[in-house]
């Protein structure tokens, strides 16, 4: 479970994150919905601010749950850490199965990424309830495999819409303040999970039926307030519809291709949450009623640092924002394997946590916009966070089954390895030649 869990119109364009820069203004992004000529490059499209609003409210509903799953499944229902890093494979990995059927139905549909994306917060708002009466691992595999097929199908429209609704210049910043307002939801989920604990007799019962509640108000805000259909798309002009081969076409493109497999090798050594909030609990000793508010620490740091980062990759280069932010989570994974108990371990912890996710998720998106067409935008996506899904999926077995049978710091030790070689090998693909 992750928190995050968020432009070639011609072929002389590069993406930014190759060129340590942002991309020529010449790549059209003429999306309805964008800032219009004239106001300031700071602006950010009401698109953005209203699917920043839809994320907001969704992210409370899911991170309610994401918050109390681990301790509810490992300490209340008994999984080994075997069983839980395959359901939490499951959970991360199953939406990466309908991230490309879901970004391809959105350009296929001529632009109808709105819709698409309602399908997605609908079916993972209906899961929520199901939850109730699911109480072994091969029901709670089921609902938990639903609910990411939402999440598949409208991650990669909704990503969409946010790229088509700002200027290349502008994009990490747009992206920036979508995560922002996203990780502002994913900030109140935990914190509402303990006390909705704190407060009733059955409290996982009741969060999940909170959770219910909160989910379909997002899918409300997002039907109303989101502008969608064709005429807001500038992929539903009278050209031919986006085909299946088009789209897989797509990894033909150098840039994305380079971009999709560096998020593949780095995605295959980075620690689900739920894992690092689980090593965190065992390194401290913290009382289960304290376990849902560990996320917060990461919410918080990835709202504080997302905006000022998404600007930041803008100005210097995307590839340096996204490397630095896997050297943060480097960094977390070897304080968490030293010997250091002081109190501020798990600030530090939590804070390098949050800051890796400011600089990689929409810095991420950010960059594989620019190298694909807006035709594609949808599907283009969708291939560089199925690929990320994948790894990541392939990343809780591995480590699950690493810790149930060598131990938590042999399985930690492993990855923070793997990640090192993995940085090593992305610097060395994604830097501009010539470029310190």
């Amino acid at each position: 479970m992750y928190v995050a869990d968020s432009r070639a119109g011609s072929p002389k364009l590069s993406t930014s994150l190759e060129q340590g820069g942002p991309p020529s203004a010449t790549a059209s992004a003429d999306g309805a919905a964008r800032p219009c000529a004239g106001r300031r490059l700071t602006a950010v499209a009401p698109t953005v601010l209203a699917l920043g609003a839809v994320s907001l409210i969704t992210d409370v509903s899911s991170e309610m749950v994401t918050a109390v799953l681990p301790l509810y499944l490992v300490t209340g229902l008994g999984l080994s850490p075997l069983g839980f890093g395959l359901l939490d494979g499951v959970y991360n990995g199953f939406s990466a199965l309908v991230r490309l059927a879901g970004g391809h139905l959105a350009d296929r549909g001529g632009g109808r990424h709105k819709w698409v994306a309602g399908l997605g917060y609908g079916i993972s708002a209906l899961c929520k309830p199901l939850l109730l009466v699911a109480h072994t691992l091969t029901p709670i595999g089921l609902v938990l495999a639903a609910d990411r097929t939402g999440k598949g199908l409208r991650t990669a429209p909704r990503d969409a819409l946010i790229s088509l609704s700002s200027t290349p210049e502008t994009r990490g910043r747009a992206f920036g303040v979508h995560r922002a307002m996203d990780t502002a939801g994913a900030l109140l989920g935990p914190l509402v999970a303990f006390l909705i604990l704190r407060a009733t007799v059955d409290g996982y019962d009741a969060v999940f039926t909170v959770s219910f509640c909160v989910a379909v108000t997002g899918v409300l805000v997002l039907v109303l307030f989101v502008p969608g259909g064709r005429a807001h798309s500038p992929a539903a002009g009278d050209g031919p519809r986006p085909t299946l081969r088009a789209a897989l076409a797509l990894l033909h493109r150098r840039d994305l291709r380079r971009l999709t497999v560096c998020a593949l090798l780095l995605g295959l050594a980075t620690v689900s949450d739920s894992f690092v909030y689980l090593l965190l609990q065992r390194r401290l000793g913290v009382p289960d009623r304290w376990f849902a508010l560990l996320p917060l620490g990461t919410a918080a740091a990835f709202l504080l640092l997302a905006m000022p980062l998404g600007r930041l990759a803008d100005k210097v280069g995307r590839w340096r924002i996204f490397l630095a932010g896997h050297a943060a989570l480097l960094l977390a994974y070897a304080l968490l394997l030293t010997s250091w108990h002081a109190a501020a371990l798990p600030y530090a912890v939590l804070a390098l946590h949050g800051g890796f996710y400011a600089a990689t998720d929409g810095v991420l998106m950010a960059a594989a916009s620019d190298s694909v067409p807006e035709e594609l935008r949808s599907s283009g996506l969708a291939v560089v966070q199925t690929g990320q899904a994948l790894a990541r999926f392939a990343c809780s077995l591995g480590f699950g089954a690493v810790w149930t049978v060598w131990g938590d710091r042999t399985a930690l030790t492993a990855s923070a390895v793997a990640l090192a070689v993995c940085a090593a090998f992305s610097l060395t693909t994604l830097r501009p030649k010539g470029t310190a």
